[in-house]
């Protein structure tokens, strides 16, 4: 019998996703060996393209980027190593299934023409509604920059804090107030409080409400706003710009600028269990390294796992052995993000009645394509997924990345990504989603069509992600595309717990940095970033820009 050779690497990542690679690539600039273990057969995680149907690809989950860290960029050099980034039309617009359309985000003159068919007083109010975004935005983005103090942590701590407080000091009182209400207000409350027309404030409820499995007027659920505003590629803020090949092109750039570097990545290499020394609930537990499913051993000084808190304490090892209030946090983290994604094949664009005399209309399907014409309608949505499992007539975000990017979809031809709301992970009655999911596609289906008569003629061929299917297929917990909620309780120095809000666990030389850590998820690269430099302290190396041989 042939005997292997062990294999050992200063740092193991335990998941190809985007965060996974990120922290590869910078611990492997800094000279450590690193390996990646992927569990599926491409890295990427969420932020994948392939194809769905014949002739057809897309990014399969992740769909848009905005929040990808203009420092990771640089810093990973990803546009040497292939990123592009298409720009896309400003702004979003609202189609209503009574015919009516409205446009915001598009710019003051447009958006003045937009919303003032709809309410004169929600022009001026829509103006101050964006300044108001574009300043806490970059108060957030500094936050979420920043690994956060861990609480009772000691002096080094309280300097954390300090450093912190000392950027939020330099605002003034009325700015902390606005982050503030932000932060813990409801989305229909900021809304309501801010516009009059019903259509626009469910374009924004729409927006705020991504990933997010909540009732529109719950305490905390205002802060999906900010979240999905503090990008800043090239300088614009809150803009969201396409991946050149889909979301897929990103985690190539990030794959490519590790492995130029050093680091090793192996695809099909699911990890079974994790090699721990001592006794963690005492504090003597260290982490060796992993066992993969196909019986192998690798090891390593340090593992950082960008899988979620649940999978690596609970499926990974023995959560009991764990810290019992640790423990106990990591058993009540919640996911659920409701969420539901189709891929479509379409023969030809969606034809909508309220652009049928629109000139151009085509150039409007470039944005981002929303169906949530009030906050009621995401209000019944909500309560439809309590009571029944999912929204009988969802709030759906269309894109349509075929129109600015054609090695997506055969000449003529179209692919759309419908990212949908509000769909239950956990389903009442003993239902399961293998057997509820043809009908939940058709209530999509039935909702664009309303909308625009000849989709459902239009699907040449679909992919169908439930929250079961976005856990199984890509390690989601709960379906849950932010590894976990981002309610106040679950955010920064409480993500994921009080203590260990910098990325290390109670289990020596183990870490988390995915997006089940702070600053949270969508594809910011930042959580991968921040992880690394707490693993680089550890190891007493410094950050280094190297040049790949």
């Amino acid at each position: 019998m042939t005997q292997r050779t062990q294999e050992f690497y200063d740092t193991v990542i335990i998941g190809g996703g985007h965060n996974g690679l990120v922290c590869a690539g910078y611990l492997a600039r800094a000279g450590l060996s690193v390996k990646v273990l992927e569990r599926r057969h491409i890295v990427g995680g969420a932020a994948v393209t392939e194809e769905f149907h014949p002739g057809f690809s897309n990014s399969i989950c992740s769909y848009v980027v905005s929040m990808l860290s203009p420092k990771v960029i640089a810093d990973l050099e990803l546009h040497r190593y292939g990123l592009e980034l298409i720009e896309r039309a400003d702004g979003m617009i609202s189609i209503t299934p009574e015919g009516e359309s409205l446009v915001a985000g598009a710019g003051k003159e447009r958006d003045a023409q937009e919303i003032g068919r709809f309410s004169q007083k929600d022009i001026a109010a829509f103006e101050k509604f964006e300044s108001d975004m574009e300043e806490m935005a970059a108060m957030f983005r500094q936050i979420a920059e920043t690994r956060p103090p861990n609480m009772g942590g000691g002096m080094l701590e309280l300097w954390n804090a300090m450093k912190l407080g000392n950027h939020l000091r330099k605002h003034t009182a009325q700015q902390h107030e606005k982050l503030i209400d932000i932060m813990g207000g409801s989305l229909g409350d900021y809304l309501d409080s801010r516009f009059e027309s019903d259509i626009l404030k469910g374009l924004y409820a729409g927006d705020g409400t991504t990933g997010n499995f909540v009732h529109p007027y719950s305490a905390g659920s205002a802060m999906n706003l900010l979240h999905h505003e503090f990008g800043n590629i090239n300088g614009k803020s809150g803009k969201w710009w396409h991946a050149k090949g889909g979301m897929g092109g990103i985690t190539q750039a990030m794959l490519k600028s590790a492995e130029a570097h050093g680091a090793k990545v192996e695809t099909n290499a699911a990890v079974k269990e994790m090699i721990i020394d001592g006794d963690p609930a005492d504090g003597s537990g260290t982490v060796k390294g992993v066992i993969l499913e196909d019986g192998r051993e690798i090891y390593a000084t340090r593992i950082a796992a960008n899988c979620t808190a649940h999978i690596l304490f609970t499926k990974l090892m023995n959560v009991e052995t764990l810290p019992e209030s640790f423990g106990t946090r990591i058993k009540n983290f919640r996911y659920r993000s409701g969420t539901l994604r189709m891929n479509v094949a379409l023969s030809e664009l969606p034809q909508f009645t309220a652009l049928k005399n629109v000139e151009n209309a085509t150039e409007e399907l470039t944005r981002s394509i929303i169906i949530c014409p009030s906050v009621k309608y995401l209000e019944q949505a909500y309560t439809d997924a309590r009571m029944t499992g999912y929204a009988q007539r969802p709030f759906v975000s269309m894109n349509i990345p075929s129109l600015i990017d054609d090695s997506l979809a055969p000449a003529g031809k179209h692919v759309a990504s419908l990212f949908c709301q509000h769909f239950n992970p956990e389903l009442p009655d003993g239902k399961d989603w293998d057997d509820l999911k043809d009908e939940a596609a058709q209530a999509v289906i039935d909702t664009v069509t309303e909308t625009a008569p000849n989709f459902r003629d239009a699907i040449i061929g679909m992919q169908v992600l439930t929250p079961k299917d976005l856990q199984r297929e890509f390690s989601l917990t709960g379906g849950d595309i932010f590894h976990g909620c981002m309610h106040p309780d679950q955010i920064f120095s409480m993500r994921p717990a009080a203590r260990f809000s910098d990325y290390r666990t109670p289990v020596k030389n183990l870490y988390l940095c995915g997006s089940g850590t702070h600053p949270g998820g969508g594809v910011s690269g930042i959580p991968g970033r921040l992880a690394a430099e707490e693993i680089m302290k550890d190891a007493r190396v410094k950050k280094r820009k190297t040049q790949a041989a």
